[in-house]
């Protein structure tokens, strides 16, 4: 999909501030109210837009540890990896997990209260994960710089 000069600067006013109203986003990107509002109602059809949330500080609501845990399993049939991929859908102290390349199969970032929690969620719920061969543990000291926003300057495919 190409996106237009437009609807980048229409996503980039979104990821900002997500709650701009419809008019301040028309004035911020050089149209009136109609096409703007056509405009990010198509980026939401055509899923370029999936969503909208409130950005939460982890630590504020008690996640005070982050993890990033790779996995590497036993099989690599399409049906293990499968079914890895359904149980960690489920769990909720995985917040995002990726099939990678390289010495590992997955890439999970989970989140915890304490070293506690996370020592018991890796033992009683990780380790006992479909297909689960290895896996190893990188907690994160500081964050530096968490996801705000895409880069949407680094994208090729765009229009005018």
């Amino acid at each position: 999909m190409s996106l237009s000069k437009t609807d980048i600067k229409i996503l980039q006013q979104l990821q900002q501030d997500a709650r701009i109203t419809n008019q301040h986003l028309a004035d911020e990107i050089g149209l009136s109210a109609s096409p703007t509002w056509r405009k990010v109602r198509k980026l939401e059809e055509d899923e370029v837009i999936q969503g909208y949330r409130a950005v939460l500080n982890r630590k504020k609501i008690g996640l005070n540890v982050m993890v990033f845990v790779r996995v590497s399993i036993d099989s690599h049939s399409e049906a293990e990896a499968r079914k890895f991929e359904q149980e960690v859908m489920s769990l909720d102290n995985v917040v995002s997990c990726y099939s990678i390349g390289g010495d590992a199969d997955f890439l999970l970032q989970v989140v915890a209260a304490d070293m506690d929690a996370y020592a018991d969620f890796a033992m009683s719920v990780i380790r006992r994960l479909p297909g689960i061969k290895e896996m190893q543990s990188m907690f994160v000291l500081k964050e530096i710089k968490g996801l705000a926003a895409w880069p949407l300057e680094v994208q090729s495919n765009i229009g005018n």
